[in-house]
């Protein structure tokens, strides 16, 4: 059963930021000497010329939603306060990117049956009720729309929210389900200076976006997804909860990892469906960072060109996480990208999630 993508949207909060400035502004607030000097370094490193955030006002350090933690060496924001601008921010961010999908959808043709099922995606906040409630009244859905949420599955949270639509769609026919994920990472910034929280405030920006879709034959069609859990790397890539926002581990073995264990899986999923990987024409692969792009290319034998589209969005955007593939996918769909393409996402466990596209 393949599911009929027929419109996406996506959303960024007004504010940006370059990075050579959020790299200074990042080394001011920092506190604790460690690792201060590497941030710059970093932080241009990552192949990100600006990102997006609902919490820049003015100064975003001296004015804005975080304080200046350095002296103090408090953390900033505690998560109760965090979680409580998440609150405010995501019914915006979620509505816009839902508008825009569902707009987009209207360009198919005649009016579509009325949205049936609503997936949601999120692993920055939690509020209920949530977004999801927000977008069935401001959207004028029916109150009786089918709701699932998808929490804290990380950068590849969106294919898992795929995975789950394409079920929907397969067990009614008549099902058309609204995909929205949102994530706002920069309210989880992190005062401290290992590398691994220098690396996460580098890389991470806010973004949503949406998709709709129905069971149906057509150009961009979800026609199956596959999922693995990479050896032994169950440390390597981690997302808890602390008492000033949600902390991201990122060991610097994840790219080796992906460059070791990622071929084989995706080898034996894509046999399974028929295909070799030469049959693939275009990819969607999550920015997570340069390193993973590299990994991805070094383990699949892909040309530069594969991953452009990735790396624009990341240019553009920085990695917003879970809404991250949707932006490629909207890029690669807008100019009718040679099929089949696979999307491909990796988060905690080390896990990769990847779903076909014909």
């Amino acid at each position: 059963m393949s599911l009929l993508v027929e419109g996406l949207g996506t959303a960024l909060p007004p504010l940006s930021l370059p990075q050579e400035l959020s790299a200074a502004w990042s080394q001011e607030a920092a506190w604790g000497n460690g690792r201060r000097r590497l941030i710059p370094t970093v932080f241009l490193r990552t192949g990100i010329r600006r990102r997006h955030s609902v919490v820049l006002e003015g100064d975003p350090v001296r004015q804005g939603f975080f304080r200046r933690a350095r002296d103090a060496g408090d953390g900033g924001p505690t998560t109760r306060e965090r979680m409580e601008r998440y609150a405010v921010e995501a019914n915006g961010l979620a509505l816009r990117a839902a508008r825009a999908a569902l707009a987009d959808a209207t360009l198919l043709g005649p009016p579509a049956p009325p949205v049936s099922h609503l997936v949601t995606v999120s692993c920055s906040g939690f509020k209920a009720p949530g977004f999801d409630v927000h977008l069935v009244k401001e959207l004028g859905l029916d109150a009786t729309v089918a709701r699932t949420h998808v929490g804290f599955m990380g950068c590849h949270g969106a294919l898992n929210g795929l995975r789950v639509a394409r079920a929907f769609a397969g067990s009614d026919p008549s099902a058309r389900v609204l995909l929205c994920a949102v994530e706002m990472c920069s309210l989880h910034y992190d005062y401290r200076t290992e590398t691994a929280r220098i690396l996460a405030n580098a890389l991470f920006a806010d973004g949503a976006a949406a998709l709709v879709a129905r069971k149906g034959d057509g150009a961009w069609r979800l026609a199956a997804s596959g999922c693995a859990i990479l050896p032994a790397s169950e440390d390597q890539m981690t997302w808890s909860i602390g008492d000033h926002g949600f902390e991201m581990g990122l060991s610097p073995r994840v790219p080796a990892t992906i460059a070791e264990h990622l071929r084989p899986w995706l080898l034996r999923w894509l046999a399974g469906e028929g295909l070799a990987l030469e049959a693939i024409r275009s990819w969607a692969v999550h920015p997570g960072g340069p390193r993973i792009l590299d990994a991805v290319e070094e383990a699949l034998g892909l040309p530069p060109e594969a991953t452009i589209d990735s790396r624009a969005v990341l240019e553009e955007c920085g990695n917003m996480s879970s809404p991250t593939v949707l932006f490629i996918l909207d890029r690669l769909r807008r100019r009718d990208a040679p099929r089949p393409c696979v999307a491909l996402g990796f988060g905690p466990g080390l896990a990769a999630e990847a779903a076909l596209f014909l």
